[in-house]
């Protein structure tokens, strides 16, 4: 009988400590198992990241050197960047409200020296004051501002400084310019010895001789429609793919989409917002813009910010894409040259880019000359005898065609409509 029990206790022992064992090696994951959205897949880094700085500046820069002679600067010239560092050393404030209607602007255009910075379609002074020392009341701080220019009348010896608004003939004049006379003299000299530019219909500026440009094949890299979605999507592994009949690819997570056209290699992405009332801030819908960018894909080469005339439901923004110092200028045949955002009150909507980044350096240049004088003013002349579309600025442009290996980079003459839209010459 003890002999029973003792064999009883023994396997009742070795019972305890086998559970003992399953219980402390075995224990359940008390964690929660639902995963929040910022815990999936790490975004993947695509491009680098740009400041808001980086992305603000004129779209071309204007010597008026008087006497009804004029010459044009483009971004990468050197003279150009001389000119805008020291601007932006210089304080302007005490601004004072006035209309355009009140401003003799075609005298001043060809009697006094002067400087004009050319902003396209405007940039909100928000904005402008990280990249210029602006100062002034909320009112101003609300406008947008597509061109300042800043000029000396030799009777008066004094500076003005005007800033242009994008709407209702309205110009701020800043009475408090941190600069003398003598400042703006020396800037006008720079263009002196500049190629000439005549004025066509008291808007426009044309070369007198023939443009030099360069053109450049280079190589590019493709992104692709998977390194997009991982981008985009908090989970990609809930996403399904959907292909249609003109050849294009969608993703979706039933709410989100990312449309992939590899004709093009271009990709919109949308994400549907209920609409809200209340006014959009321009500027904090910019900056929202970049952020975004920044997150999802970031940034291949110089990129400069445009933001669209017509405005539904929020901001349209747009990263004008750059080579060397002229835009590369995109049609309907091969998409590229530019980011295109939608903005809604700080969220972004509609995301658009090309999946194709260009390398570093190009593998052929060649000297191309662009028409001037004469025969580019008969080219302009009718272009705007067949259109209908007002035209804002002409410059001279990158157009990029697409080959197997290389994006070739032809320069030509292009046109910026008043809807924002860009053409060229033909």
């Amino acid at each position: 009988m003890e002999k029973s029990k003792t064999l009883i206790l023994t396997f009742l022992v070795v019972l305890s400590l086998v559970q003992s064992y399953f219980l402390s090696y075995s224990m359940p994951n008390f964690e929660p198992i639902q995963k929040s959205e910022s815990s999936y897949v790490k975004t993947e880094e695509m491009g680098p990241e740009e400041k808001i700085e980086n992305l603000v500046f004129p779209e071309q820069m204007v010597l008026h050197l008087g006497g009804g002679k004029h010459t044009v600067f483009s971004p990468d010239y050197i003279f150009y960047k001389e000119i805008f560092k020291r601007l932006q050393g210089r304080k302007f404030d005490g601004f004072q409200r006035t209309s355009t209607h009140l401003l003799d602007l075609s005298r001043i255009r060809n009697e006094d020296p002067g400087i004009e910075l050319v902003y396209g379609q405007g940039v909100p002074v928000t904005l402008l004051r990280k990249v210029m020392q602006i100062q002034g009341d909320p009112e101003f701080g609300d406008e947008m501002i597509n061109r300042i220019w800043i000029f000396t009348s030799d009777d008066k010896e004094t500076v003005r400084a005007l800033f242009f608004s994008s709407k209702n003939q309205v110009v701020y004049e800043a009475t408090k310019a941190d600069l003398t006379v003598q400042d703006v003299k020396q800037h006008v000299e720079f263009g002196q010895a500049w190629d000439s530019y005549r004025l066509l219909y008291d808007q426009y500026y044309l070369p007198d001789k023939p443009l030099n440009m360069v053109q450049i094949e280079v190589p590019y890299e493709v992104f692709t429609a998977e390194q997009m979605q991982h981008n985009l999507f908090f989970d990609p592994s809930t996403t399904r793919n959907i292909k249609e009949k003109d050849g294009s690819e969608i993703y979706t997570d039933s709410k989100r989409s990312l449309q992939v056209r590899p004709e093009h290699q271009w990709v919109t992405y949308s994400d549907p917002v209920a609409r809200v009332e209340g006014a959009n801030d321009v500027s904090e819908n910019v900056l929202s813009a970049v952020q975004f960018v920044n997150q999802h894909g970031g940034w291949n080469g110089t990129h400069r910010l445009s933001i669209s005339p017509v405005q539904v439901d929020g901001t349209e923004v747009v990263f004008q894409q750059y080579y060397g110092g002229y835009p590369i200028v995109t049609d309907s045949m091969f998409r590229f040259g530019n980011i295109r955002l939608s903005v809604q009150q700080g969220v972004v909507t509609s995301y658009q880019r090309s999946l194709i980044y260009l390398d570093d350096r190009a593998s052929l240049k060649q000297l191309r000359t662009l028409p001037g004088g004469d025969e580019l003013a008969m080219m302009f002349k009718r272009y705007l005898d067949t259109t209908n579309n007002k035209v804002q600025w002409v410059f001279p442009a990158y157009r990029p065609f697409l080959t197997d290996k290389v994006i070739r980079l032809i320069p030509t003459w292009a046109v910026r409509l008043e809807d924002g839209s860009m053409d060229y010459l033909k």
